[in-house]
């Protein structure tokens, strides 16, 4: 039954989810579950965070499924609802901060490294670790809006549209978030 929904497009999934055929959700989250957990875990900085964000955003995914009606790309759907949770997120931990004693070393570097390329060399390897935890911190540093319109944009390759669609602003809004969000990370990363 699976097999056969693979060729279906996103916009029938969702119909046959919400007819009954709950295995269409089996075949949306293969589809996407990687790329919103990578766009989450931009967002939010943490694996573990990005991870339950993504199930969430299955979740809400099948509680609207009698809702849904396709009015524009369904990545833009569902990238609303991800990041949707990300701001609630980020706003409940304004509300209530913590400091995981787990999370990092002493020093501040985090416990787990990014899985190393075998063909590179140690000194290789530690200069581009180094390289993606400024760029990891710079992202994390942005303002919400900021970060949340350059990690669609250049991460999920979407057009200032669909980003202004999730965002809920206009396209030239966005136009300029990503703007701002390129001169911010320069100055954070020169």
């Amino acid at each position: 039954m699976e097999n056969e929904m693979e060729d279906v497009d996103e916009v029938q999934l969702m119909s046959r989810l919400a007819s009954g055929e709950d295995l269409a959700l089996n075949v949306l989250m293969d589809r996407w579950a990687q790329r919103l957990n990578a766009f989450l875990y931009r967002m939010t900085g943490q694996r573990e965070v990005a991870v339950d964000l993504t199930q969430e955003t299955f979740v809400r995914l099948y509680k609207a499924r009698k809702r849904y009606r396709p009015k524009g790309a369904f990545s833009t759907y569902l990238f609303s609802i991800a990041a949707n949770l990300a701001r609630n997120h980020a706003r409940w931990k304004s509300r209530h901060p913590t400091v995981s004693l787990d999370a990092t070393h002493n020093d501040g570097h985090p416990l787990v490294q990014e899985a190393s390329d075998p063909g590179q060399q140690p000194d290789e390897h530690a200069d581009s670790a180094e390289r993606y935890q400024k760029v990891r911190e710079a992202l994390v540093a942005l303002p919400p809006d900021l970060r949340q319109a350059i990690i669609l944009f250049v991460y999920e390759g979407m057009g200032y549209a669909d980003i202004a669609d999730i965002a809920g602003c206009s396209p030239k809004a966005v136009e300029t978030r990503i703007y701002r969000a390129r001169q911010l990370l320069k100055g954070i990363l020169s």
